[in-house]
């Protein structure tokens, strides 16, 4: 290789990496603001899956990350119409919460979703919330952390679990896990705060959201995101 190319590639190395360690620094000084959006997709503001949800910000808080909850569950939320205004307007059809979410939600390294759970589904109002503010946004949500947080009195968490997932992994997001399965137990207001290994599943999550954001922003500082194909429709019914 001539030496002038190599010195270049040298350079441009040298670079990336100082940039890397300046990331890094401001990352540990606060001088980067990572900041996390949280649906609440509960009726009660208050209840088991608020006390979930404020464990984890505990954590958040401690580590320097900025949170702002949104309490969605007890809210009039239709569902998609499919009229199409979004692509058209770059926004939905119908200005509530998921308009006010949107921008929130495209500022945000990390996005957690939480529900309690109902005949082995979320609620019913935040899978409306859901679809609308995932279809009707067209940022680039790939690299942005995906958390879903499950409370129930017995059965269904893992079946809600998945289903929320899935708005993640549909848009390039990668997902946080924690030490188990994201849930927490608890039927009656505050019986949440019982489920010791609950709430430790909630300070883990935190902890490992946190540290891929972390890792995200420095990548992305090395590297950028990932290249991306063209996007080929492929339908069964031709």
């Amino acid at each position: 290789m001539a030496p002038v190319c190599m010195k270049n590639i040298l350079y441009k190395k040298s670079k990336m990496f100082y940039n890397v360690s300046v990331i890094c620094k401001n990352l540990k000084n606060g001088g980067v603001i990572l900041k996390v959006l949280l649906i609440n997709g509960s009726p009660h503001k208050n209840g088991n899956t608020a006390i979930a949800l404020n464990e984890m910000v505990k954590v958040f808080s401690g580590e320097q990350v900025e949170t702002e909850i949104m309490h969605i569950g007890n809210q009039a939320i239709r569902g998609c119409i499919a009229c199409g205004s979004c692509e058209k307007n770059g926004k939905c059809v119908f200005d509530d919460a998921v308009n006010k979410a949107a921008p929130l939600f495209e500022e945000a390294d990390g996005l957690i979703v939480a529900s309690p759970v109902y005949y082995a589904s979320a609620n019913a109002t935040l899978i409306a919330f859901l679809d609308r503010l995932f279809y009707s946004t067209s940022f680039d949500k790939r690299m942005k952390v995906g958390a879903s947080v499950v409370v129930a009195r017995r059965g269904g968490l893992s079946a809600t679990f998945d289903e929320l997932n899935k708005y993640f992994t549909i848009c390039g997001m990668p997902v946080a896990s924690s030490q188990y399965w994201n849930s927490v137990h608890g039927r009656l207001p505050g019986e949440a705060k019982e489920d010791g290994e609950g709430l430790q599943t909630m300070r883990e999550l935190a902890r490992n959201m946190t540290f891929l954001m972390k890792s995200i922003a420095l990548g992305k500082e090395a590297f950028g995101l990932p290249q991306r194909e063209a996007w080929i429709p492929t339908h069964f019914i031709r």
